[in-house]
C-alpha cells in the first residue's frame, strides 16, 4: 500500500502580508467564521489531491521546469469581501488578488504540464487568484438577524513581489489543517 499525500501548489504571502491579512478577523469577531491560522494563509494555483510518493516526485519536477523559466512579478490584493458574491449565504472571507497575466500564464503552464503526467481533476471554474480568511458556518450566519450581519466589502491596497512558487502537503488534523512546503522553487 502506497503512502498518500495531500497535496497542492501555492503562494504563500510574505509575514508582513499575513499579519495584516490576520487582522481582519479582529474587525468582524461576531462573524460565525474559522478563521485561518495566520501562518497558513496563501494563494492556492492548483489542488492536486492525494498522490503517491511516485506522483509527488513528478509533481515537484514539472513544478521545478516551468518556474524556472518565468520571473518573479507583483501581485495586488484589493478587496475583502463575503464569496461567493451575490449568494446567501456566503462560504468564506477571502481577499481578492487583481489579475495577473504572469500568475495566469504560470498556473496554465502548470496545469497543462501537470494534466500530461498526474491524474486529477482541474477546477472548470474560472480561476480567481485569492486568500481564504475564514470559513463562514452557514447556520449560524443565517440565524443573525439581516441588519445585525456586518458588511464585509472592503477596498484594500496591499502588494508583494511573487518570488517563489511552493509545492505543499497538507495533514488534516484536529486542530485544522497542519501545511509542510515540500518543495520550494525560486522565479527568475
Amino acid at each position: 500500500m502506497y503512502k498518500r499525500h495531500r497535496i497542492f501548489i501555492a503562494i504563500n504571502l510574505p509575514h508582513e502580508i499575513k499579519r495584516e491579512l490576520a487582522n481582519y478577523q479582529k474587525k468582524w469577531p461576531e462573524l460565525p467564521a474559522k478563521w485561518v491560522k495566520q501562518e497558513n494563509l496563501h494563494i492556492t494555483l492548483i489542488f492536486l489531491g492525494e498522490l503517491t510518493d511516485l506522483e509527488l516526485g513528478e509533481v515537484c519536477f514539472i513544478v521545478k521546469n516551468v518556474v524556472e523559466k518565468h520571473k518573479s512579478f507583483d501581485l495586488a490584493l484589493s478587496k475583502v469581501s463575503y464569496s461567493p458574491i451575490n449568494k446567501f449565504p456566503p462560504k468564506i472571507i477571502w481577499a481578492l488578488s487583481d489579475k495577473s497575466k504572469n500568475l495566469s500564464l504560470i498556473k496554465n503552464e502548470l496545469e497543462n504540464s501537470l494534466l500530461e503526467k498526474i491524474n486529477f481533476r482541474p477546477e472548470n471554474r474560472g480561476f480567481k487568484p485569492h486568500i481564504t480568511l475564514a470559513r463562514i458556518n452557514s447556520f449560524g450566519f443565517r440565524v443573525i438577524e439581516p441588519e445585525e450581519r456586518p458588511e464585509v466589502n472592503e477596498n484594500i491596497d496591499l502588494f508583494f513581489t511573487v518570488e517563489s512558487i511552493d509545492v505543499m502537503e497538507s495533514v488534516l488534523k484536529c486542530g485544522g489543517p497542519q501545511y509542510t512546503i515540500i518543495e520550494s522553487h525560486q522565479l527568475q
